[in-house]
């Protein structure tokens, strides 16, 4: 059998991997179907809807994984009071989002409770160590319904019904994330503190992850602000091969952040080294070839989306550079977090959109889609290089390093799990 460390990765990426080439194919149907500033507008409510969200998630799936993972020496007792204390607040900050959007983004704001919850449900999963559910139903179920939705609503040419064609898979998925939770843990009373408890540590870390959420998603909701939907158009298809660096990182973070937390939280700073050496390597083995083989044909391969984006090449170049960078950093971000700096990720995350938001105001009006993109990837070069210098100061982690090459054989795997 398979170490578990292996299986973890091996489910994760491929989750990430289905979900990329989904999200991708979804890009195309529109793209192809209709005009760009029916695509823009597609894209830049559905990117705001997913901001809102990222807000009102308060970052308490990751509070849970902390907590669910810390809890398994004591056979998880008390834990349900954590899940209350987790999901109620994320349900009102959701619903409250909805109807402040409404006017913005029409039907997408009543699925934002659904969004949130569903992601939270998920990432408590996570924290029991199982990444089934969260392979099968975000890396598979909801990416590949939302395509078939939305093809169906290109083919019955009605650009009115794809937000909710992409939309309406996120209700399955929060009921069989609730599902999946079922007979995980005991039930037992709520404990005083525990809420307490989780948003002490969760707290810093809703606002970055409210942050990060607007850092994912602000520079398309800012060129179709400033430059248009149809700039919004050609930007989103031309950035939209990021998402594998993106989801191959989330693939693998989901894999290790709880023997991550644990390890830290134990002062097995030796195993901690171990498992970010080992996933950074992993991660530059996976995404270099597609960053370098984007950057080469991107000026053949943008023209998937039409005629009109061909002419996105600049874009595509900055975005493979950046993502090289970015991803040979590692999962910074995550291992300082799981080491429990939440406050100090959030100034990071502060000072990435500062510099985001600074440069896209500046350069979008003159400069359209490529000023934006220019934008993202000053945000993501701060956003990757603070705490990587954080991490050598604090704890002398380096994302390569002795692990490196050994972390390639499956036997080191099953030592780090």
């Amino acid at each position: 059998m398979a170490p578990v460390m292996v299986r973890r990765g091996i489910a994760g990426l491929t989750g990430a991997g289905v979900s990329a080439l989904a999200q991708f194919l979804v890009a195309v149907v529109v793209t192809r179907a209709f005009s760009p500033a029916q695509a823009g507008a597609f894209f830049s409510v559905t990117a705001l809807a997913l901001m809102a969200a990222g807000i009102a998630k308060l970052d308490a799936g990751n509070g849970l994984v902390y907590f669910i993972a810390r809890a398994k020496t004591y056979d998880y007792r008390g834990i349900s009071g954590y899940f209350r204390a987790a999901l109620v607040p994320c349900a009102l900050a959701a619903c409250a989002a909805g109807v402040l959007l409404e006017p913005r983004i029409g039907l997408l704001a009543w699925a934002l409770p659904v969004i949130v919850l569903g992601d939270v449900a998920l990432a408590a999963t996570r924290g029991f160590g199982s990444m089934r559910p969260t392979v099968l139903l975000d890396g598979v179920l909801l990416p590949v319904a939302q395509l078939v939705l939305v093809t169906w609503a290109a083919l019955a040419h009605a650009p009115q019904w794809l937000p909710a064609a992409w939309a309406l898979p996120f209700l399955p998925l929060l009921v069989l994330a609730l599902a999946g939770l079922r007979g995980r843990a005991p039930r037992t009373p709520y404990l005083p503190g525990t809420g307490r408890d989780l948003w002490r540590y969760t707290a810093p870390r809703s606002v970055a992850g409210a942050i990060q959420a607007v850092f994912q998603r602000l520079d398309i909701v800012v060129v179709a602000w400033l430059g248009g939907p149809a700039q919004a158009a050609v930007y989103t298809a031309a950035t939209r091969f990021r998402v594998v660096g993106q989801l191959a990182n989330q693939g693998l973070a989901q894999a290790v952040q709880e023997r991550l937390v644990r390890a830290l939280a134990d002062r097995e700073l030796g195993r901690a080294r171990e498992l970010y050496q080992a996933t950074t390597i992993w991660l530059v083995l996976l995404t270099w070839p597609v960053w370098l083989g984007y950057a080469v044909l991107a000026p053949w391969l943008l023209r998937v989306f039409g005629p009109a984006y061909g002419a996105a090449a600049p874009i595509a170049l900055v975005l493979a550079g950046t993502m090289l960078v970015a991803t040979a950093c590692g999962m910074v971000d995550v291992v300082l977090t799981a080491a429990g700096h939440t406050l100090t990720s959030l100034l990071n995350l502060l000072a990435a959109i500062t510099c985001t938001a600074t440069l896209d105001l500046v350069l979008i009006p003159s400069h359209g889609a490529f000023g934006a993109v220019v934008g993202w990837s000053g945000g993501v070069i701060v956003k990757n290089l603070l705490p990587l210098w954080q991490l050598h100061h604090r704890y002398g982690l380096r994302p390569f390093g002795r692990h490196t090459l050994p972390a390639l054989r499956p036997r080191t795997w099953a030592t780090a799990a």
